[in-house]
This record gives structure tokens, C-alpha cells and sequence, in this order.
């Protein structure tokens, strides 16, 4: 009695796929969203689920801009249904979702009538960018006049030192789909450096300096299964910077100039995922710079709190491993954006022991001389047009540098100094 019962109960409470299907569709019609999400979570308790509820529900958080939530029900139903309707859903969805290789890739299989309606295309120049910058150092009359030497103690010794006074710099990016989901991007940088040299030799000497650094970045990235993100790069740098050296001529101390040149390296692998309103992601760089070969980590966490990308925030932990040292923690931060309308705004903030430092993607490295202990930045998008956008950004790196003190050709003593690097941007860029 007490079984026949319990079924009974369980029978009266159960809902049939025909009247989930009714109601939800009258919500539907109605565009009582939330009121049509919490019927389908109560639908699903009961163990019904079918292709129209799905669909539904991800219309439904669509409709509230809740993106990301959104992709997870079109890709649970374009799974078993592929129907012309769901293609816009499902690219547009992973496009707000900031999974653009996904909805690329999905793109692949949609409709010629899609395809056309969205814009996607095969084999095609997808973005074009360029930007250019300029940075100085404000400290740099106080360095020029600092005594650095007396505080080294470097009396008759030979003292040196490095000072910024500003660079400028040019930056092409191109990007290009390879086919859906697998794109490359190249980017083409030059930067000329000028620096002020200070030689305490008997006498206190300025020489002017310049750098001149060339960079080509190389940057496939692909989605492999359903949404495992991989990036790998190479990041090739060269260039040639002046040096004044003393010697000694005749029993008197003199200078020549040379000019040296250098090249760097940076392979990257980058991986990551998406899971909800989260996005996990992991990347190993191997480097040699400035003749010192070190692996770097870093990892992250993308948090989407609105489930699109109205705001976002990143935090992120850095690693480093030197020959004999074992990996040791190096820097931190968190990098966050907001959309304001038509405009982006996107800031980042970054602590730690940041020498030779090879941001996240790496495509930003800091080989100059110098160790970055604080970095913050904010940038400002906007468009301009249909496929163009404007980017202005402003960046304050806090660093520390070191004068040195040579006994015998062998340094004998250091001294540390501070300076901040301050640096202006704008770009603009035209995705096709």
C-alpha cells in the first residue's frame, strides 16, 4: 500500500513532455524570460528535457544578455538538431561570449545563408591594426645629478649606469583565418631607444645612446575538440644599441664608442578553456634574453560575473625557473574591463620582480635593462565606423635599475635607483 501510494504521488507531480512543451512555448511567446528559465529548471527536475526546452532556454538567457550561459544550451542543442534558426544563435552567443575560434568553427558548418548574414567567410584577412607609442622618464634630470658614485663608493673605480630618457615605437599587427577555427596572427614592431650613459672615471661623464629593436611575433591559434583553446608563438627580437667604453690612452683616460648587437628569443604555448562564467588558462615561456635562458609560468582565471563581456576581471600569478634555482614566484595582478556603451574600457595592475618579463601571450617583453616592479595601464576602444576601433592607452611602469662599480673589469659594488616609465598609445585597427 504504502508503494502504490508513493507512485501515485510521483505520478501526480510528474510533467509530460507535451505540457512542458505548450507552457514553455507560451512563455516563449510571451518573452517572460526568467519566468521561462525557472520553468525549465523545474521541467528538467522531473526528468524531462527535449530539443525545443533547450533551444528555449538558451533563447531565453539570450535575450537577457546572458551570453555565456546562452552557448552552453545552443551547443547542447545544436548536438542533436542543426536547423538554420539555431546557427545565428549559436555564433552570436559565443561571439558575446568572447569564443569567437568556437563560433568560427561552428561557422564552418552553418548555411551559405548564414554564413553571408553573419559576415563569416573561409580563407581571409580577418584584422588589421596599427599602433604606435612614445615613453619617457620624468626622473631623468634627478638621475643625472643623483650620486650614485659617491653612494657605491666608487672613488678611482670605474662606475656605470644606464638612464631612460624615451623611445618611441611602431607596431603592425595582421591577422588571418587559415580555415574555421585556426587563425595566425603576425605583428612587425620597431622601437627606437634613447638612453643617457653616465661614466664615473676620475670624472663624471654623459654620453647619449640609442637602441634600435626590431620584433616579428608569430601566433597560431586554434580550438581542438569542442572548446580547448591552444596558442603557441615565437617571438623574434634583434637589434643594436650604442655603448661608450674607457680605456686608457697614453697614461690618460679616454673613451670610445661601440656599437653592439643582440638578438632575443620567446616560445610560448598558451592553453585554455571555458567552464560556465569562468575561463582557466595556463602558458610556458622558454627565453633567452639578454644571454640569460629562464622558463616562465603563468596562469589565470577569466571571470565573466554578467555571463557576457560587460565586465570582466583576470587575475593572474607569474613563475620563473633559472638554471640551479628551481621556479620561484616572480609577479601578480589582475587585469579587468567594462563596457560602457560603445566604448571598452580595459586596466591592468601588476607587483613583483618583473626582469626579462614576458606578459601573458607573449607578445610583451620587457628585455631592457631594468626590473619593472609595478605596472599599471587602462585603455580606451571605441569604434569608428562599422569595422574600425580606435584605442588610446596610458601605462606607468614603476622600475629599478642598478649602478654599477667595476674594479679590474670586474664588478665590485652596485647601488640601486628608481625611475618611472611613463608611456602614451593609439592605435587603430579594422577587423574584416
Amino acid at each position: 500500500m504504502l508503494f502504490i501510494f508513493t507512485f501515485t504521488v510521483q505520478s501526480q507531480q510528474s510533467i509530460s513532455i507535451t505540457e512542458a512543451d505548450i507552457t514553455s512555448y507560451k512563455l516563449y511567446q510571451q518573452g517572460n524570460w526568467k519566468e521561462l528559465i525557472g520553468y525549465a529548471e523545474e521541467v528538467r527536475s522531473y526528468g524531462v528535457d527535449f530539443f525545443y526546452l533547450q533551444a528555449r532556454t538558451g533563447i531565453a538567457y539570450y535575450n537577457l544578455k546572458k551570453y555565456r550561459q546562452a552557448a552552453e544550451w545552443f551547443l547542447r542543442t545544436w548536438e542533436n538538431d542543426q536547423p538554420e534558426w539555431l546557427q545565428e544563435y549559436l555564433y552570436y552567443s559565443l561571439l558575446y561570449s568572447g569564443r569567437k575560434l568556437e563560433a568560427e568553427k561552428h561557422a564552418g558548418d552553418f548555411s551559405e545563408q548564414v554564413k553571408a548574414k553573419t559576415g563569416f567567410g573561409g580563407r581571409q584577412l580577418t584584422r588589421v591594426a596599427f599602433e604606435a607609442g612614445y615613453s619617457f622618464d620624468p626622473d631623468l634630470p634627478e638621475l643625472k645629478t643623483a650620486p650614485h658614485g659617491s653612494q657605491a663608493g666608487v672613488g678611482d673605480d670605474y662606475g656605470e649606469a644606464f638612464f631612460l630618457k624615451n623611445y618611441h615605437f611602431e607596431s603592425l599587427d595582421l591577422s588571418h583565418r587559415l580555415s574555421p577555427g585556426f587563425n595566425v596572427a603576425h605583428n612587425f614592431s620597431y622601437i627606437g631607444m634613447k638612453k643617457e650613459e653616465l661614466v664615473d672615471w676620475g670624472n663624471r661623464n654623459l654620453f647619449p645612446v640609442a637602441i634600435n629593436q626590431f620584433q616579428y611575433f608569430l601566433n597560431p591559434y586554434f580550438v581542438v575538440g569542442k572548446k580547448l583553446y591552444l596558442s603557441p608563438s615565437a617571438n623574434f627580437i634583434w637589434g643594436n644599441y650604442d655603448m661608450f667604453l674607457g680605456y686608457i690612452n697614453r697614461g690618460e683616460r679616454d673613451f670610445y664608442n661601440t656599437t653592439v648587437k643582440y638578438s632575443d628569443i620567446v616560445f610560448s604555448a598558451a592553453a585554455w578553456t571555458h567552464f560556465g562564467i569562468m575561463a582557466p588558462g595556463f602558458e610556458l615561456n622558454m627565453a633567452d634574453i639578454s644571454d640569460r635562458r629562464f622558463v616562465q609560468t603563468s596562469v589565470w582565471l577569466t571571470v565573466y560575473p554578467l555571463s557576457n563581456l560587460n565586465f570582466y576581471f583576470i587575475p593572474q600569478a607569474y613563475f620563473k625557473n633559472k638554471a640551479g634555482s628551481g621556479t620561484e614566484y616572480i609577479a601578480s595582478g589582475v587585469t579587468g574591463g567594462a563596457q560602457l556603451g560603445p566604448v571598452h574600457f580595459n586596466g591592468q595592475y601588476l607587483s613583483g620582480e618583473m626582469e626579462n618579463f614576458i606578459e601573458s601571450g607573449g607578445y610583451i617583453v620587457s628585455n631592457f635593462p631594468g626590473t619593472s616592479k609595478q605596472k599599471l595601464s587602462g585603455s580606451l576602444f571605441f569604434p569608428a565606423g562599422k569595422k574600425a576601433q580606435f584605442v588610446v592607452r596610458y601605462i606607468i611602469h614603476n622600475v629599478s635599475d642598478t649602478y654599477r662599480v667595476y674594479t679590474n673589469l670586474t664588478e665590485s659594488n652596485s647601488v640601486d635607483y628608481q625611475y618611472s616609465k611613463h608611456t602614451f598609445t593609439a592605435g587603430i585597427s579594422w577587423n574584416l
